[in-house]
C-alpha cells in the first residue's frame, strides 16, 4: 500500500507535471537529432553539392590570401596571417572580377564562418580536392545548434506572450488546458513543431545549406522587441544580415513597429543597435589607418561626454550609435574599403535578374507564367521634364513594404491589446517576402514555415495554414535537389512536381492571404484580461514603460 500512496503523491504534486513536460523535451530533442541524422545519411544521392564546393572553395581563397600576403611558409598557417587574409579577400575579389562578375556573394560573417571551416579542413585532410569537401559534420554542427536555438527561442516567445495575454488562445484544443500549464504547453508545442519541421529539417540536413543560421537571431530580436530592448534587438538583426543579407527584408519591421507605438527613440536605438554591430564588425575594412581610428575615439569621447552630462536616458545606445556613424563617415572620407558591401550585400541583389529562382511557388511564378519579367516595365509616367519607368521589380518591392507596414501596425496594436494574434504578426513578414518579392529561391518559404510554428498558440485555424506552409516549403526543396540529380526514379515526381507549381502557387498566396486577414482584423478577442482568469497580477493594457 505504501508504493501506490507514494506514486499518488508524486503525480497530484507539481512533481508530475514538471517530470512529464523534462521527458517531453528529451524526446522531442533526441528524436529530432535522430532524425537528422537519417535525413543526412538518406539524401546522400540527391544531396545538392554545389553549396558546400562553393563554401570550401571561398574559404580556401581566404587561406589562399593569407599565404599570399605573409613572408615565409611557416608564417602562412598563423591565425594572424589568417587575419590579414581574409581582411583582403573582398578587395583582391573586387579587383580581379571581369566586369563585375565577383562569384562570391557572402556577407563578412559567412565568409569567416566557411573560411574557419575550409581551415579545419585543410589541416585534417591536407591533400583534399577542391571540389569534393570532407568533414562537412563542423557545419551540420552549426545548423543543429542554430536549430536548436530557433527552437528554444521560440518557446520563450511563446511562453511570454501567452501569459501577458493571461493565458488566452483561440486554440480549441488549449483553451481546454489548464491555466498555470497553459503557457508552458504552448510554448512546448510551438518550439516542437519547428524542432521538427521538415523543410529546415530537408535544407539543413538534406540540401545542406545554411539559411537557418539567420533564424536565431529573428526569434531573439523579437524577443528583445517584446521586452523593449530595442538596442539589443537592433544589435541581433545586424549580426544575422551579417551571415546571410535577406534577413535585411524583414528588418524594417523593427523600426516601423515602434513607430508605430509613437515611441520614436525606441525606433532610434534599433537604429543605433544595428549600426553600432555593423560598425563593430566592418570597422577593419573601413577605418584603414591611425587618424582614422583617432578620429571615431574622439567622436566617441565627445558624445560620451555630452550624454553623460546631461544625463539622458539610454546615454549608452546614443553614444554607440554616434560612434557608429563616425566609423562609416570617417570610412568614407578616408579611404575605406566598401567591397564588402558591394559584393557580400549589392551583388547578391542584382546577380539573378529573375523573378524567381528554380522552382517558386508565389505570385512572381504565376506572373512569370504569364509572360511577365522581372526587369519588364510596370508603369510609366511624365512629371513636367522627368520621365519615371517603374519596373515590375519596383513594384513588387513597394507591395512588400505596403504590407510590412500593416504588419508593424497589427504587431503595435496586438502589443498593445495583449493579443496573442501578435504572434502571427511577427510570422508575417517572412511569408509575404517569399509571397510577394522577385528573386526568391525555394529554400525562403523554411523561414516562414519555421516562424510561423507560433500558429499553435493562437488557434486552429492558423494552426492549419502553418502545416500548408510547411508542406509547400518541403516540397519545393524536393523538387529542386530532384531536379540537379534527374535520376531515372524521381523523373515521374518532377513532372508532378512540375504540373502543380501553379496550384501550390495559389495555394500558398491564399494561406498568406489568410493569415494576413487574421492578422489585420479587428474583431473583438475572445478573451477578457483580468485577476478572475490570471494566475498572475492584471496587466495594464496601456503600452509598456520603456525599460532602461
Amino acid at each position: 500500500m505504501a508504493i501506490p500512496a507514494l506514486f499518488r503523491r508524486l503525480f497530484t504534486s507539481a512533481f508530475a507535471p514538471r517530470f512529464v513536460f523534462g521527458l517531453l523535451v528529451v524526446v522531442l530533442f533526441l528524436g529530432g537529432v535522430e532524425l537528422r541524422r537519417w535525413t543526412w545519411d538518406e539524401t546522400r544521392h540527391v544531396r545538392f553539392q554545389h553549396d558546400i564546393v562553393n563554401g570550401f572553395y571561398w574559404g580556401s581563397e581566404t587561406l589562399a590570401e593569407a599565404r599570399r600576403l605573409s613572408p615565409d611558409e611557416a608564417s602562412a598557417n598563423s591565425w594572424t596571417a589568417f587575419v590579414r587574409g581574409y581582411f583582403a579577400l573582398y578587395d583582391r575579389v573586387k579587383r580581379e572580377a571581369y566586369e563585375n562578375d565577383y562569384r562570391l556573394d557572402y556577407p563578412p560573417l559567412r565568409l569567416l564562418v566557411m573560411s574557419i571551416w575550409a581551415r579545419q579542413v585543410r589541416s585534417d585532410f591536407p591533400g583534399v580536392d577542391d571540389g569534393h569537401p570532407k568533414h562537412v559534420k563542423p557545419l551540420l554542427n552549426v545548423n543543429l545548434f542554430c536549430e536548436l536555438l530557433s527552437a528554444v527561442a521560440i518557446f520563450l516567445l511563446v511562453r511570454l506572450w501567452v501569459r501577458r495575454s493571461s493565458g488566452a488562445t483561440r486554440s480549441r484544443l488549449l483553451r481546454g488546458m489548464p491555466l498555470p500549464h497553459r503557457a508552458e504547453i504552448c510554448g512546448l508545442a510551438a518550439a516542437g513543431v519547428a524542432w521538427l519541421e521538415p523543410s529546415m529539417i530537408l535544407d539543413t540536413h538534406g540540401w545542406p545549406q545554411w539559411d537557418v543560421w539567420i533564424v536565431p537571431f529573428y526569434l531573439f530580436a523579437v524577443l528583445a522587441a517584446v521586452k523593449k530592448r530595442w538596442f539589443l534587438c537592433g544589435c541581433l538583426l545586424a549580426a544575422g544580415a551579417m551571415l546571410k543579407g535577406q534577413l535585411l527584408f524583414v528588418a524594417p519591421f523593427f523600426v516601423l513597429w515602434p513607430l508605430w507605438q509613437k515611441r520614436w527613440t525606441s525606433a532610434l536605438r534599433v537604429l543605433a543597435g544595428f549600426a553600432t554591430t555593423v560598425a563593430l564588425l566592418v570597422s577593419p575594412w573601413l577605418l584603414r589607418n591611425p587618424a582614422a581610428w583617432i578620429a571615431v575615439a574622439i567622436a566617441a569621447s565627445l558624445s560620451s561626454l555630452f550624454f553623460l552630462l546631461h544625463k539622458e536616458r539610454h546615454a549608452g545606445a546614443w553614444i554607440a550609435g554616434l560612434t557608429a556613424c563616425a566609423v562609416f563617415v570617417v570610412g568614407a572620407f578616408d579611404g575605406g574599403r566598401f567591397a564588402w558591401l558591394q559584393i557580400g550585400f549589392l551583388y547578391g541583389s542584382e546577380h539573378y535578374p529573375y523573378l524567381f529562382i528554380s522552382s517558386c511557388y508565389n505570385l512572381p511564378s504565376l506572373l512569370s507564367s504569364l509572360g511577365w519579367s522581372l526587369k519588364d516595365p510596370f508603369w510609366s509616367g511624365d512629371f513636367g521634364p522627368l520621365h519615371f519607368t517603374l519596373t515590375l521589380q519596383w513594384t513588387l518591392r513597394l507591395l512588400y513594404l505596403g504590407a510590412l507596414v500593416l504588419c508593424a501596425h497589427s504587431a503595435a496594436r496586438h502589443t498593445r491589446n495583449r493579443d496573442p494574434r501578435l504572434l502571427i504578426a511577427i510570422a508575417a513578414p517572412w511569408l509575404l517576402m517569399f509571397a510577394l518579392l522577385g528573386q526568391m529561391q525555394e529554400r525562403y518559404l523554411m523561414w516562414g514555415a519555421v516562424v510561423s510554428a507560433v500558429a499553435l498558440a493562437v488557434n486552429v485555424r492558423l494552426t492549419v495554414l502553418h502545416f500548408i506552409i510547411s508542406i509547400a516549403s518541403t516540397a519545393m526543396i524536393v523538387h529542386v535537389m530532384l531536379i540537379d540529380k534527374k535520376l531515372d526514379p524521381t523523373l515521374h515526381a518532377i513532372d508532378v512536381f512540375n504540373g502543380v507549381r501553379s496550384y501550390a502557387s495559389v495555394l500558398v498566396l491564399i494561406s498568406v492571404a489568410v493569415c494576413l486577414w487574421n492578422m489585420l482584423s479587428a474583431r473583438i478577442p475572445v478573451f477578457q484580461t483580468g485577476r478572475a482568469e490570471s494566475s498572475e497580477p492584471a496587466l495594464s493594457l496601456g503600452p509598456a514603460p520603456e525599460e532602461v
